[in-house]
């Protein structure tokens, strides 16, 4: 009887224990994890970057440091309402929210100090156009390099590099001096390198139209070194090139972008992609009507942050319903592998 008693007890204290227990694994239950979107998507749709553009031309953006925030210099001619080019800066910067997938861009006019030194030493009295960015580890210098009237009225380009900067010491800026190793006596413009800066990419009319030319850089080069050399024939991209105007090469890993004017676009200069395999780039496609308008595409810049799932690309176009001439606008985009 008492044996039955306490098997009794047990039993009650063990159905207990496991209710006591049911309810501290319920009431303890793990919160469902917020995060929906591990990775951000930059949105395919365009936007115009309102904050910067002008009721003039704004084109040609030097984009630098890839990030959630990122400094830029582009070409305008709002301070001569709507005559000569100079250079103009400007920053971006966007958030990306992981619980819903919200996406804001922000843009707007800066007056960074070491982009202040830099323009006031790059400009001319002239047109200046296609500013290009670019840290080498070569020698650990920065370059900054854009086209230039020359003298004759022609366009020549120009390079100058600084130490990289660090808090607020501005570096000594060292320039600018001409690209011996490009210009010639035609039309020089739009140069790029390679992530690698095996190679350099730039737009040239010697030849009537504007083509896209290449030269490899010797190995152990430095940039400045290159630069500084005696003018070197440069060779035409034909893969890519046309009987019309091809203009604003962009390297980026290996996708090549630029603007045309050929036959069979959505109108006026289009923007174009070529993939570089098996050593050699493709023909060129189309970047279809979510990117070209009716209007004109140029000097396209592409972008990248390692928590967003793909690309993002600025351009400049004169399409309907922007603020007036040309605009600069974002989106987000995909390339073939």
């Amino acid at each position: 009887m008492h044996h039955m008693k306490r098997v009794s007890y047990i039993y009650i204290a063990l159905v207990f224990s496991l209710i006591i227990i049911s309810i501290s694994l319920t009431n303890c239950k793990k919160e469902e994890n917020p995060v929906k979107f591990p990775k951000g998507t930059f949105p395919d749709t365009l936007i115009n970057l309102s904050g910067i553009n002008s009721a003039y031309d704004d084109y040609n953006i030097a984009l630098y440091q890839i990030c959630g925030s990122a400094p830029i210099v582009f070409s305008s001619n709002r301070k001569s309402s709507g005559g000569q080019f100079d250079l103009e800066q400007a920053n971006i910067s966007f958030t990306f929210d992981q619980t819903n997938g919200d996406f804001e861009l922000f843009n707007g006019m800066t007056s960074d100090a070491f982009l202040t030194s830099l323009i006031s030493k790059a400009e001319t009295g002239g047109n200046d156009f296609g500013p290009f960015r670019q840290f080498s580890s070569l020698d650990g210098f920065e370059y900054f390099i854009l086209s230039s009237e020359n003298e004759a009225g022609d366009m020549d380009l120009f390079y100058l590099r600084n130490l990289p900067v660090y808090n607020n010491n501005i570096p000594t800026i060292e320039g600018p001096f001409p690209v011996n190793l490009l210009n010639s006596n035609f039309n020089d413009a739009y140069l790029c390198l390679d992530l690698n800066q095996d190679s350099a990419y730039y737009i040239s009319d010697r030849d009537g139209s504007y083509d896209i030319y290449m030269l490899q850089r010797p190995a152990e080069t430095e940039l400045s070194t290159w630069f500084n050399s005696e003018y070197t024939s440069s060779v035409k991209v034909d893969s890519v090139n046309s009987t019309y105007n091809d203009k604003c090469p962009l390297v980026f890993k290996n996708i090549m972008i630029f603007a045309s004017d050929r036959q069979l676009g959505l109108g006026g200069f289009d923007l174009y992609y070529s993939v570089f395999k098996n050593g050699n780039w493709s023909s060129p496609v189309n970047l279809g009507p979510k990117i070209n308008s009716a209007g004109n595409e140029y000097r396209p810049v592409v972008g990248y942050h390692t928590y967003f799932d793909n690309y993002f690309m600025m351009f400049s176009s004169d399409r309907a319903g922007g603020k007036g001439g040309f605009d600069l606008y974002f989106t987000g985009i995909e390339f073939p592998e």
